[in-house]
């Protein structure tokens, strides 16, 4: 009956000892499992937890969000899909009569790949012109009062080569006040002009502007832009403010005005120097206005 009784008696603290080591080896491996919101580097312990409702806002909800100093976006084209989106942008189609140009702007012109806009300047026949270009914008499907505006650009080189960003009262046979972004001269990629068009009593053309030499403008994308409030209209070039005015602000709504003239008054006609075909690309518009206004 003793002998039983030890043999009993081993077999029990036999069997507590192997409990113990179960609960204190597989709780210590539980505890080392990741929780479901939370993620783990393999090389770092810091757990970042993440909100499954903000991994699934799409990318335009969240551009949407971002406010830059107050200001908030309310339009824009980043030309990420196949195609021009017309329900933006009108395409212009016809030989331009202003200035002395010389191009006929063509929608066969324009394309939009791998998410940027290309406007391409050729030397060619089309109509009575010898060169061919490409121009939009955003009359009546798009227009504001205030705001800021950005265009990122690589802008097109070489004599006789226009490429200008700028905006017009959304209104029928009415082109001032008018609100120059951006006008380069081709010869000249490395001065960018900001100009402010009005009307005078007199009915005559008044105009304000300043000029601003940077780097070639041509080699790579800098950002274009305005800061238009009913007191005054700053210009930016890279984020960088280059000329003011304070006087003669536009109080009407404008819509945008994006293309590449060839030729005229101003830049003089292209000659042999001239690299046709000559491409403007665009990576995005963007409009943003004051929080809350």
């Amino acid at each position: 009956m003793g002998k039983w009784f030890n043999f009993l008696f081993l077999f029990i603290l036999a069997a507590g000892f192997w409990v113990s080591l179960y609960f204190i080896f597989f709780d210590d491996k539980k505890g080392e499992e990741k929780s479901p919101g939370s993620l783990k580097g393999i090389h770092d312990s810091t757990e970042i937890h993440v909100d499954e409702s903000e991994a699934e806002t799409g990318e335009t909800e969240v551009e949407a969000m971002v406010s830059h100093n107050g200001w908030e976006l309310v339009w824009e084209d980043d030309f990420e899909g196949l195609h021009l989106d017309q329900s933006k942008w009108n395409i212009e189609e016809w030989a331009a009569e202003k200035n002395n140009e010389l191009q006929f702007y063509s929608h066969q012109n324009l394309n939009v790949e791998k998410g940027f806009l290309n406007i391409v300047s050729k030397e060619e026949e089309k109509g009575d012109r010898k060169y061919t270009s490409g121009a939009i914008h955003s009359k009546d499907k798009f227009s504001f009062l205030y705001g800021k505006v950005e265009m990122r650009a690589k802008l097109p080189s070489g004599q006789g080569i226009f490429p200008a960003f700028w905006m017009m009262p959304n209104a029928d046979h009415i082109w001032l006040p008018e609100i120059d972004i951006m006008e380069m001269l081709g010869h000249k990629p490395e001065e960018i002009w900001m100009v402010m068009h009005w009307q005078g009593e007199d009915r005559s053309l008044k105009s304000l502007s300043s000029n601003y030499i940077g780097e070639d403008y041509s080699n790579g994308f800098h950002v274009f832009g305005i800061e238009w409030t009913p007191k005054e209209i700053i210009w930016f070039i890279d984020g960088v403010e280059r000329f003011r005015v304070d006087q003669h602000i536009p109080q009407e709504e404008m819509y945008l005005y994006l293309n590449t003239a060839v030729g005229g008054d101003w830049p003089g006609s292209p000659d042999h120097t001239t690299p046709f075909p000559v491409l403007l690309q665009v990576d995005y518009v963007k409009v943003y206005q004051q929080s809350g206004g």
